[in-house]
């Protein structure tokens, strides 16, 4: 329920903080007060369009905080969880900043959302109704679900959704697979001719690169063949600088005892020398053998390499991929061959899945007509003490199994009559303001229980009428305030007299260039005087402020 509202610089509100408690809530005021301000501010809470004209003039923003009690379990926490926003502890705080160059900002906990977001979730905590309201119980695509809930056939209609994506889903499978069957077969003869050749290829991942650098080795060794065994030659000949310098250190050597001083430095970097190039040879011999190689496996490397590239030309595809490319075509050729087979088991899938939603909107469809009746009685019998008596309210149930849908079979519309004789049609265009505040009411009360947000706020549904029919509006706002949280913005002191908790609006002048709405919570004496300008207008009688005290006493001795 609404537990608070706070309220900062909208219109004529400067600042405004208001605690509401279960039960019946009444607002009233003269006339010009700002009791649509408040519902304004109220509605900005809860997703309505924002407006920079809704700002206090003079001020850069407005702000508008709605605070509910959220009982465990109730539906918005999952829509909460769903966007990945904290719950918080049993409470839920929708904030609205509405900038005065027009932006807007939302906060749901504290925590940056969007005005979709806000509204969806307000939808689900508080229901504004009023002469001219166009929402949940106006609308006849939101009549189905009323009846499912007023009847609890929530758990069905929950089957009956599954059943028919279940349907939809394996229609869509069998006719993308027909698709690709079909498809198939007119490219058949490409497909194993593609098959054929990239079989016989048999491409390997990484096998371009591969290739490419062995060409590469191998044709550079062949440009540098000749260098290396011109090299190989000259270390080999007799001539050799090897040979050469060998004797001359064996000559050297044998001397290196009459005069060591002379010969040995003369030795020791000749060794060294002679270890250098027979390091050299070494690698002379290694690259020898590293060149060495068929000119047969360089033509070879080449025509494959040539192979696979032209390959991936054909089929505009990278090399690596000629391999996945393959396989995918073998999987097309046995979706070709295999296609038929899969085809009539999707097909019966689809049957099952059709047979199994026929099953269960069939079943819905039977106990929506079925509760269409006891569902219109119960609204009837709400009629005659809201002087409706000769009014009549039907709830029509049309179904057509060649049109189904995820929510069944069934079209349900509310329809009154509101007049014997003539024709009943849709709420909108048959009954009158007045009637049609009266019809929701009834509504309302009969729904309460069951698909009813938990706050609902009546915007002067007793616009027009007086006497008996004030006195019944404001019973059944009582008896609707037993089972949900209740607000109404009312004319009526026969309703304002019912109310667990009454509000005066009232507008005053701060200084000759403003003006401010407050809102402040009376009792007792003051409420009896409120109730008695109510019912007495500008100039409040002792007579006025008798009959106040007595709706107040009747009041308290039904409670009681």
């Amino acid at each position: 329920m609404l537990a608070h509202l706070s309220i900062r610089d909208i219109v004529l509100i400067r600042r405004l903080d208001i605690g509401f408690d279960a039960g019946m809530s009444v607002l009233t005021g003269e006339t010009g007060a700002g009791k649509s301000i408040l519902l304004d501010a109220l509605s900005l809470a809860l997703g309505a369009r924002g407006d920079a004209s809704l700002v206090r003039h003079g001020a850069s923003d407005g702000q508008v905080s709605a605070m509910f009690d959220l009982p465990k379990g109730h539906p918005v926490e999952a829509v909460l969880a769903e966007e990945a926003l904290d719950a918080g502890e049993g409470s839920l705080v929708l904030r609205r900043v509405q900038a005065a160059d027009g932006r807007t900002r939302v906060f749901i906990n504290d925590q940056p959302a969007s005005v979709a977001l806000m509204r969806r979730i307000g939808r689900a905590l508080v229901e504004i109704h009023g002469q001219h309201d166009e929402r949940a119980l106006i609308e006849p695509e939101s009549h189905r679900d009323l009846l499912d809930a007023w009847a609890g056939h929530a758990g069905l209609a929950a089957e009956v959704e599954a059943a028919w994506r279940d349907w939809r889903d394996a229609i869509a499978a069998f006719s993308r697979h027909e698709a690709k069957v079909e498809a198939s077969k007119r490219e058949a003869d490409y497909l194993r001719a593609c098959l054929d050749e990239l079989t016989a290829l048999d491409p390997e991942p990484g096998e371009e690169t591969r290739l490419a650098d062995e060409r590469a080795t191998m044709m550079k060794a062949e440009k540098i063949a000749a260098e290396v065994h011109e090299a190989e030659q000259m270390m080999s000949a007799d001539n050799s600088p090897v040979a050469t310098l060998s004797a001359l250190l064996r000559r050297l050597s044998r001397k290196a005892a009459d005069a060591p001083e002379f010969i040995d430095p003369i030795v020791e970097p000749l060794d060294q020398a002679l270890a250098s190039l027979d390091a050299v040879q070494t690698e002379i011999d290694a690259a020898i053998r590293a060149m060495e190689f068929d000119p047969q496996r360089l033509e070879a490397a080449e025509a494959r390499l040539f192979a696979l590239r032209a390959a991936a030309r054909k089929h505009n595809v990278a090399v690596d991929d000629l391999a996945e490319l393959r396989d995918r075509f073998a999987a097309d050729l046995a979706d070709i061959d295999a296609g038929e087979e899969r085809l009539a088991a999707l097909r019966q899938r689809a049957e099952t899945a059709k047979t199994a939603y026929d099953r269960r909107a069939g079943e819905l469809s039977e106990k929506r007509h079925a509760a269409a009746g006891p569902l219109a009685a119960a609204v009837m019998a709400e009629l005659p003490a809201l002087k409706l008596e000769q009014a009549a309210f039907f709830v029509e149930v049309a179904s057509d199994a060649e049109q189904p849908g995820a929510a069944g079979i069934d079209r349900v519309e509310f329809t009154v009559r509101t007049n014997p004789g003539s024709r009943a049609g849709p709420l909108m265009k048959v009954a009158s303001g007045g009637e049609l505040s009266r019809f929701l009411l009834a509504l309302k009360v009969v729904l309460a229980e069951r698909g009813s947000a938990p706050t609902l706020v009546f915007d002067e549904i007793d616009t027009g009428v007086g006497g008996a029919v004030a006195d019944a509006i404001g019973e059944r706002l009582a008896r609707l305030a037993g089972r949900v949280q209740v607000l109404s913005v009312t004319h009526a002191p026969q309703v304002a007299a019912k109310a667990n908790a009454h509000f005066l609006i009232s507008k005053a002048s701060e200084d000759e260039n403003s003006t401010v709405t407050g809102v402040e919570e009376i009792a007792e004496a003051r409420r009896q005087e409120e109730i008695a300008r109510m019912l007495a207008g500008a100039t409040v009688t002792d007579e006025a402020r008798a009959a106040a005290a007595r709706l107040l006493t009747e009041t308290l001795s039904k409670a009681s």
